[in-house]
């Protein structure tokens, strides 16, 4: 069976080439995500400072810096 030409779908997890996390950024790389500040860096809001944010359905906690945040009323 040639399968050239053919249309197919797949989980970006079962991609073997190129790296998982490039074909994210590459699709979804400018997405905003919306999270809570749980924590924020010894720094406070120094420009160098991060804060840690908690995001609904992602397991882990980001660490993102202060500078690349935006407040929402």
């Amino acid at each position: 069976m040639d399968v050239r030409d053919q249309r197919v779908q797949f989980k970006i997890c079962d991609v073997y080439h190129p790296d998982p996390t490039q074909v994210l950024l590459d699709l979804h790389g400018n997405d905003l995500l919306v999270g809570k500040v749980v924590d924020l860096s010894d720094s406070d809001m120094q420009k160098e400072a991060f804060v840690v944010v908690e995001v609904e359905g992602i397991a882990e906690l980001m660490i993102v810096p202060i500078e690349c945040t935006l407040c929402i009323p």
